[in-house]
């Protein structure tokens, strides 16, 4: 049985909430020592009152108590409203062991996990905290096919290979600070990052569901160019940077491009890497640069970023899951990122570059299995989760939130986009394909040209009235 926390205030105890913790002794004598002064101050109040007053104290001697507290509440919380009264009851809880606090245990148990220590600290002008982790500290190394292992020095990268793409800044860079060498920028991991998934175990972590040329379940919806039919040894291209309006907390918006192999039954391997906007995720609304991997179809392996061991970053001057900065305008500036993932074909394992020939780390063979090998369909192009939270078709953009018909400085595009091949070598793209769920939400379009090679417009505003 619970027991009264009594408060103590000008003499007189308060029970405002129950508490386990107190002992009920404690209570049982200070509320003893309330009614005492009580009894007192009724004495003193019988002395100049009449008989029916006096009389009405001695037969109702609880109402006297109560309207004595009224008097003297009203006297301290002058004017107090219900608003401020639930604010003030809210403070004062106190939570018991249950729920609330398991979950809590777990969530800093988690961070723990994810948040090594860093050697120095970064605030971004955004209001993120990058940590300088060593290299040898970061979470790849907690995995188990990784324990004991050292990063490894960049391979060759494939022949034809050239610099592409505008030089793009992330946010935190422009606080002047870097992480020193030997150190990774890693972006901080709060309670409330966690708090706004819709559980601790799928943090940082895709819904389950496959992913097919023909995307219609699940609430995800695409707008992709790709190539299937042969052997792929990665993918390279520049995407078109903006910032799309997300209208629910639990969609999202990207642009990215996919290496995948396997079936699309459980034994599904991605490598993905683009840029992103998600409220859920990172709390705000800024495109960021994400990466994430699987191989198992979203199920059990595979994350965002840095959320999970696996991904060993190298570099010290990219942060994964920072802002990207600056982003495109209608009719006005363009710019892009270059990407590019390939396979080493000495180690095996999978590297990736972001922007003007920066290498930020790679994926380690051992986490894959079909991946081990080669990949059999490389995709590029956009991607929406609609929850259809009001009813209808979610309003969130794709891309600039613009039809690709509209063209350059409007829509959205992925130029230059070329794939690896068996001998390492980068070349153009082979009866690529486009295809989009809903073309009236969210449409593609491909072509080629001499300057940008093979390229996609995609994107889309959600509703409308040609897509209600």
């Amino acid at each position: 049985m619970a027991s009264f926390h009594w408060e103590k205030s000008k003499e007189i105890c308060f029970c405002f909430h129950f508490s386990k913790r107190q002992e009920e002794g404690k209570c049982t004598k200070q509320k003893q020592e309330t009614e005492t002064k009580t009894d007192l101050f009724r004495t003193t109040t019988q002395v100049h009152t009449n008989m029916d007053l006096t009389s009405s104290f001695q037969t109702l001697p609880i109402i006297s108590t109560f309207v004595f507290f009224l008097l003297l509440f009203s006297t301290i919380f002058p004017a107090i409203s219900a608003s401020q009264f639930e604010d003030f009851r809210r403070s004062n809880q106190t939570f018991r062991p249950g729920e609330e606090s398991k979950k809590m245990r777990l969530i800093r148990t988690h961070l723990l996990n994810i948040n090594k220590p860093s050697v120095k600290i970064i605030q971004s002008p955004d209001g993120d905290i990058m940590d300088c982790v060593m290299v040898h500290h970061q979470p790849a190394f907690d995995h188990p096919t990784l324990k004991g292992t050292k990063p490894l020095d960049p391979p060759e990268r494939p022949s034809g290979y050239h610099h592409s793409g505008s030089e793009n800044y992330q946010l935190w860079s422009l606080s002047g600070e870097s992480c020193p060498e030997g150190t990774i920028p890693i972006r901080r991991t709060t309670e409330q990052d966690i708090l706004r998934a819709s559980s601790i175990k799928r943090f940082g972590r895709k819904n389950i569901r496959p992913v097919r040329r023909d995307f219609s379940n699940d609430g995800h919806e695409h707008a992709v160019g790709y190539v299937t039919g042969e052997q792929y040894y990665g993918a390279k291209a520049s995407i078109n940077v903006w910032d799309p309006k997300v209208t629910d907390q639990y969609e999202f918006s990207l642009a990215q491009l996919w290496v995948i192999s396997g079936s699309f039954g459980d034994d599904l391997n991605t490598l993905e890497a683009g840029w992103q906007v998600s409220q859920e995720l990172y709390g705000d609304n800024r495109p960021r640069f994400f990466t994430y991997w699987t191989s198992d179809s979203y199920q059990a392996t595979g994350c965002y970023n840095l959320l999970c061991s696996g991904f060993v970053q190298t570099n010290n001057k990219i942060a994964i899951g920072a802002a990207i900065s600056p982003t495109s305008s209608y009719n006005g500036g363009q710019f892009d990122i270059s990407l590019m993932i390939w396979k080493d074909p000495k180690h095996g394992n999978w590297w990736l570059e972001f922007g003007s020939g920066v290498l930020v780390g790679y994926w380690p063979a051992s986490l894959f299995s079909n991946l081990r090998g080669h990949a059999n369909m490389v995709q590029f192009g956009g991607e929406v989760v609609n929850s259809q939270a009001s009813g209808s078709h979610t309003s969130t953009q794709m891309g600039s939130g613009h039809f690709p018909a509209e063209g350059f400085g409007k829509a959205t595009y992925i130029r230059n986009m070329q794939v690896v091949d068996w001998d390492n070598s980068l070349i153009p793209l082979s009866n690529m394909k486009v295809t989009a769920d809903k073309p009236n939400c969210y449409d593609v379009r491909g072509g080629i040209n001499n300057v940008w090679g093979n390229y996609i417009y995609f994107g889309g505003p959600g509703r409308s009235q040609m897509c209600p």
